[in-house]
């Protein structure tokens, strides 16, 4: 009888050593990331977010995807309601570093992983898998580069994304250091927006009729741009004044090849959305750390060179030349 107690404590042993196992093993079918966006309204975050889903279906992730719409409040509130569902990973869009450092630290006292993108979380923040983003002062210094060598003698008008993100501070400083350093243009007015079209019309309008004389605009992204021709071609100057944005997005790159935008300082925020998940993903799965920063990169797109610009977004079709781009994804 004792050595058959003793021989079944053994199996019992085993038995339960092989649940634990299993019961700790992380199975990539029945993984959970959670994100929260900044705004889905906006083509930028949105199309970064539609890349993370993509990824995240194709590995048989499932992705809980909640939208504060840029409100502070409403984050921290999505933030409590993924560390509630108790989700295996989280990503955040940055609404401000600050923010982002305080929900690292959330995350951090749950123990879940969190990834950052879009802009780089408070100097202070600590244990985060990784941030990617574009060098946003490379883009505004690209900006400046072109439109000094391009409409040398020129003066700028910038109308500006909202300030307070720590991106649209980058921006300015990449693109105040390239006109000091090119020395051909006159930075005349700047003019801060919320992102959106509609206030980058209303405040080039404004520009307009208080008489502001300007020879180029730098608008900060494609969405601006529109309001920016449509504030133009109000005015009976489309045409006449070249505009240049950012992003690279499909309808950035159907304005210049109608000729309505001149240029567009690209990056392919497809690829965030990838290289954000598959940081996450690949931390998770097999406790593989990226670098804690990841740049994107940066490409001036004109007519000219208009078939080098990378999509924004991710299909079927350029899904396997999307993963080779980011060095593919361990399963």
């Amino acid at each position: 009888m004792k050595s058959i107690t003793v021989r079944g404590v053994g199996i019992l042993a085993v038995a339960f050593l092989v649940f634990g196992i299993l019961a700790g093993a992380v199975f990539a079918d029945s993984l959970v990331f959670g994100n929260i966006t900044y705004s889905r309204r906006d083509i930028w975050t949105n199309y970064s977010i539609l890349a993370f889903e993509y990824i995240a279906d194709q590995m048989g992730v499932e992705t809980i995807v909640l939208d504060p719409e840029g409100d502070m409040e409403r984050a921290m509130a999505a933030m409590e309601d993924l560390i509630t569902r108790g989700v295996d990973g989280i990503n955040v869009f940055t609404i401000t570093p600050e923010l982002s450092a305080t929900m690292i630290e959330m995350a951090n006292d749950a123990g879940i992983p969190i990834t950052i993108e879009n802009s780089l979380p408070a100097e202070y923040a600590e244990n985060y898998i990784s941030c990617v983003a574009c060098q946003y002062d490379d883009i505004g210094y690209a900006a400046g580069a072109y439109i000094s060598e391009t409409y040398p003698g020129a003066k700028l008008f910038y109308v500006m994304g909202a300030p307070g993100m720590g991106i649209t501070e980058l921006y300015e400083e990449g693109l105040d250091k390239a006109l000091e350093e090119y020395g051909t243009i006159e930075l005349i007015s700047t003019q801060p927006t919320d992102w959106g079209a509609e206030q980058a019309m209303n405040v080039t309008q404004n520009a307009i009729q208080a008489g502001l004389e300007f020879d180029v605009i730098f608008a900060n992204n494609e969405q601006m741009a529109t309001g920016v021709i449509n504030a133009l071609e109000d005015a009976g100057l489309l045409g006449e004044i070249p505009i240049i944005a950012t992003g690279g997005g499909p309808h950035g790159l159907e304005l210049i090849e109608q000729g309505l935008l001149d240029a567009s300082i690209t990056a392919p925020v497809s690829l965030q959305g990838l290289i954000t998940f598959k940081n996450l993903y690949e931390y998770v799965v097999h406790g593989i750390e990226p670098p804690l920063f990841i740049p994107l990169p940066v490409i001036p797109i004109s007519q000219e060179n208009l078939d080098e610009a990378i999509s924004w977004e991710i299909t079927d079709e350029n899904y396997e030349l999307a993963l080779e781009i980011i060095g593919g994804i361990q399963k």
